[in-house]
């Protein structure tokens, strides 16, 4: 058990928390949901998550740090398997785990897989309930806890996208954190470096805009920053994945960039480049150096 910080009330409570599931469960939208705004960018394609994304939540009885992992599959490149390894590990870093499965889909392989892996006493969270009818969400919890097995698990319905069962589940996780300080100052909501954070935005917003065969081949990297001008390198595989990047005209890095400097302070000055690196999901040296 942690020591009391100073100057924080007793019974104070605090601790870490991973998110874990298959890919595309919904684990960034629960992260943004429980810290009440965007630390972490959402898409509607696997394997957007690709690094840990710590959130925090402050309150005066508790601070919960919650990680965002990567989502957990099998793997079919270099990239793959580190993103892997990296929620993997994050399971023995923190003090609860909390596992996403889907009301709307049925348990599947990847959710034994990882359910395999979990400590006894995880939380399993039963996402997308505003898919799923109350019946239907009630079958499935029923279903995920024999399938599953996890022993003494939890399991909580909610919807990470309208917040229906997030407060819920929130009080849970603070009752179950022992007590010790504040990791983080009482403003803190995130501690991804702000580099970091732009360079993800830019991701986002190309898999949003770009044809739906590029995104897992998309990497960026801020490589000059001297406020209020920002220069961001965009990491594609081959050379006929730069042209969908850049688009007709330039329109699909044009809308990339109005949409990212909305979500930046007023009279910044993004730059967007794109570069080929060849193969570079399975380039275990290009990954590093891409910090995944």
């Amino acid at each position: 058990m942690s020591e009391l910080g100073e100057g924080e009330p007793a019974g104070f409570r605090s601790g870490f928390v991973a998110l874990l599931g298959r890919p595309n469960v919904g684990k960034s939208t629960l992260l943004n949901q429980i810290i009440g705004t965007k630390v972490t960018i959402t898409a509607s394609v696997p394997h957007t998550t690709r690094t840990r994304v710590r959130g925090v939540l402050d309150r005066p009885d508790a601070q919960v740090v919650f990680l965002d992992t990567p989502g957990i599959h099998k793997p079919k490149t270099a990239l793959g398997t580190r993103l892997n390894a990296t929620a993997s590990h994050t399971i023995s870093d923190v003090d609860l785990c909390v596992f996403m499965v889907e009301a709307n889909t049925p348990i599947g392989p990847g959710d034994r897989f990882i359910a395999e892996r979990l400590p006894s006493g995880t939380i399993v969270a039963v996402n997308k309930t505003d898919r799923a009818s109350r019946g239907g969400v009630l079958e499935h919890l029923a279903t995920a806890a024999a399938d599953l097995a996890i022993a003494e698990a939890e399991y909580f319905p909610i919807s990470a996208r309208t917040g229906d069962g997030v407060p819920a589940l929130v009080e849970h996780l603070i009752g179950r954190l022992p007590q010790g300080p504040r990791y983080f100052p009482p403003d803190t909501v995130t501690d991804v470096p702000e580099a970091f954070w732009v360079a993800e935005l830019v991701r986002e917003q190309l898999i949003r805009h770009a044809e739906e065969e590029l995104p897992h081949s998309i990497a960026c990297r801020v490589t000059e920053w001297e406020w209020p001008r920002i220069r961001c390198e965009i990491i594609v595989e081959r050379d006929s994945q730069k042209g969908i990047v850049i688009g007709k005209g330039g329109s699909v890095l044009k809308a990339a960039g109005i949409a990212v400097r909305e979500q930046l302070p007023p009279g910044v000055y993004l730059e967007l480049f794109v570069k080929v690196e060849k193969s570079w999901q399975r380039r275990p040296e290009l990954i590093e150096r891409l910090g995944y």
